[in-house]
């Protein structure tokens, strides 16, 4: 494609870091960058603890399901909250109160009082937190923005700070919890939400302009689920959200049984599993952070859930750690720009008055159905093994994205209108375009 902007114009990748022009970007941005290396330091300490303590692949997904379910449930709730509440007070609250979960998770390990239930009643709790500050955060992010131009860029840049953490998060996890302990893990990361609470607080923001809405809330609720569901864009990208969430984002909780009985290792192989799992979801929001427009992200979406697939496929398949690593760099490769990818575009499609509500939507796709996986993943692997409940997951995310693909052309008819009204297209709505349009100059367009 000789007109495509993205070979044509350099500038999208000179300007790689152009949201941090944003003074209070830049503080949320080095905030949240200390907090989540915590945040996935304790992941890892606690899948591994979970396991350790009792050797069973269903108590792994009891565990995720236990702390993710809140999401599926409350997350709605929750973004009807950021639509009408100021959000830099709820996000210094939940980040208050995961801190207080961390410090006493922590304080049960090194004292040696911790035991499974423990595990399980405090990973609800921090779900609880999650389903609010996950949908709050994310809608949170466009009023940090000086100039709206950057919010694509921003999101991107996000998903970068959230894979290099967690590049740099299991990594350290797996070193330390080999040498002092999952205890040490947990500790860490409650203080590193001082950073995020710090600088929230320092952020100088105009006065919120959002009031307790009239509007009953169950009113706003069925609004907002009828909004996103009644347009099919955001429908289809919210359906292929949840099943990559329900068959194949449940392989990170079988990775313990991965590391300890089919590769015959220990802490640290399961460090390395995820590390490199985040190294292939840091390189794949690089490359869209570098984009110089948001044009063919609808086949990026696409083409990310079959990659995805086929990398967990192939993880299930090996017995090889190299051959494992290499399939788990596609696997978060694929993963990372299916979820940036279909941020973006909600982000820029959605209407300003209900962004938190859809927000929450897909936080409920992303994070919520999660744990059903989790549980699912968890029963089935006791009963048919974990090569089998990847094997199939993935299978059905790669099926998920090929229906997805067949399905652009009409949802840029649909697209399009929208975007003209705000004056934004071809800069987004192209992104639904086919391979044949983009190759027409944007004056003839």
């Amino acid at each position: 494609m000789k007109n495509d902007p993205e070979q044509k114009n350099p500038a999208g990748r000179l300007h790689l870091l152009r949201a941090l022009r944003s003074r209070n970007y830049r503080l949320f941005f080095a905030g949240q960058g200390v907090s989540l290396i915590g945040t996935w330091m304790q992941q890892v300490a606690m899948s591994w603890l979970v396991y350790r303590l009792t050797g069973s692949a269903l108590l792994l997904g009891v565990t995720g399901f236990a702390g993710q379910i809140p999401n599926f449930l409350l997350a709605p709730l929750a973004g009807v909250l950021a639509d009408r509440w100021n959000r830099r007070p709820l996000l210094v609250l939940t980040q208050s109160v995961a801190l207080l979960q961390a410090a006493t998770l922590a304080a049960f390990v090194l004292t040696g009082t911790i035991e499974v239930w423990h595990l399980i009643a405090l990973s609800v709790l921090l779900g609880l937190v999650n389903a609010f500050d996950i949908p709050v955060r994310q809608s949170f992010v466009i009023e940090l923005m000086e100039r709206k131009e950057d919010l694509s860029n921003a999101i991107a840049l996000n998903s970068s700070m959230v894979n290099g953490a967690r590049l740099l998060g299991p990594a350290l996890a797996g070193v330390l919890v080999a040498t002092l302990g999952e205890g040490i893990c947990f500790v860490l990361n409650a203080a590193s939400y001082l950073a995020v609470i710090l600088a929230l607080l320092a952020m100088r923001l105009a006065p919120s302009q959002r009031r307790a809405g009239r509007q009953h809330f169950l009113k706003a609720l069925g609004e907002g689920f009828a909004y996103a569901y009644g347009f099919a864009p955001i429908r289809c990208i919210l359906a292929l959200l949840g099943l990559v969430s329900l068959l194949g984002m449940p392989y990170s909780v079988l990775m313990p049984v991965f590391a300890r009985e089919v590769l015959q290792g220990s802490a640290r192989t399961f460090g390395f599993l995820i590390a490199t799992t985040g190294i292939g979801a840091l390189t794949s929001t690089l490359y869209l952070a570098s984009r110089a427009s948001v044009r063919g992200l609808g086949r990026v979406i696409a083409g990310a859930a079959c990659l995805f697939g086929a990398g967990i496929m192939g993880f299930a398949l090996s017995r090889f750690l190299p051959l494992s690593l290499a399939c788990l760099f596609l696997t978060g490769f694929g993963g990372m720009a299916l979820v940036a990818s279909s941020n973006t575009i909600l982000q820029t499609l959605v209407d300003d008055d209900k962004r938190g509500r859809i927000m929450s939507l897909f936080s409920m796709s992303f994070v919520g159905v999660v744990p059903i996986g989790s549980l699912l993943a968890g029963a089935m692997a006791e009963r048919f093994g974990v090569q089998a409940t990847l094997l199939t997951g993935g299978c059905c995310c790669l099926l998920g994205g090929l229906l997805f693909g067949r399905q652009l052309p009409a949802l840029r008819e649909l697209v399009r209108p929208i975007y003209v009204k705000k004056g934004i297209i071809p800069e987004v709505a192209a992104g639904m375009q086919t391979a044949a349009e983009l190759s027409v100059p944007p004056e003839k367009q």
